[in-house]
């Protein structure tokens, strides 16, 4: 089994999910007592990162997401994954600092997108995410229309996710919007709601909305279970 390297603590409570599901997944795949072998950087989200954010540094925060991924390099780390939708602003940093390969999970949710036939979609997440090229881009590369949102509902997706999310609170209210944005989305002819946000299927049902919800944190923890299981799986197909 390949080790993983983790950049986590962007949030703590996305982290804590990736780790249950990946060690699930191998789990799951292997029987037995299997479990992941896997080696975690957690900032300190608001030291670390979301200080970054708000001040517009993103220099600075390259030089800390470049870092961790060295660290972990240096832990014994044969690839890695950004446990967030928005540090993979960050990522052409991390390709500079270290030569390993990174689970991408613009790439991997842009993909399972295209094969389930998705067309036209809304990105919900950080304010980064739903405006900005680097995250837009692997999904309008393959054919993908994004709707846009009005600003309001992107400042409150922003809001509930930096002052509620990411610390871990799930407030009934904010619950009751976001369903009324999807609701709203259903409307515009979208075909899928993508959480282009590691913790905002703490406040979305991703089984009972009226449409198609893709949870990125799901979909990024089975494709890390896959990378790092790829050997094992070759052998046995070669056997």
């Amino acid at each position: 089994m390949r080790k993983l390297g983790i950049i986590g603590g962007a949030s703590w409570s996305s982290t804590a999910m990736y780790y249950d599901q990946i060690n699930r997944a191998v789990a799951q795949r292997l029987g037995g007592l299997h479990s992941a072998r896997l080696v975690i950087e957690s900032l300190d989200f608001e030291a670390d990162y979301a200080s970054f954010h708000r001040s517009g540094d993103w220099a600075g925060a390259d030089r800390v997401i470049a870092g961790a991924a060295a660290r972990l390099k240096a832990a014994g780390a044969e690839g890695l994954l950004l446990a967030s939708n928005t540090m993979h602003k960050n990522v052409e940093a991390v390709r500079a600092a270290v030569d390993l390969p990174i689970v991408d999970i613009r790439e991997i949710t842009a993909e399972r997108l295209k094969a389930d036939g998705r067309s036209r979609i809304a990105l919900l997440g950080t304010r980064f995410t739903m405006t900005e090229a680097w995250a837009r881009g692997p999904y309008e590369e393959r054919g993908i229309v994004i709707q846009e949102l009005n600003a309001e509902w992107r400042a409150e997706v922003d809001r509930i996710i930096y002052e509620e999310l990411a610390g871990g609170r799930v407030v009934r209210d904010s619950q009751r919007k976001l369903k009324t944005l999807i609701t709203e989305l259903q409307k515009q002819k979208v075909q899928a709601v993508v959480l282009a946000c590691t913790e905002l299927v703490m406040a979305v049902d991703v089984r009972a909305n009226v449409l198609p919800v893709y949870d990125t944190t799901a979909i990024h923890a089975r494709a890390a279970m896959e990378w790092m299981l790829a050997d094992e799986e070759q052998a046995r197909a070669a056997a």
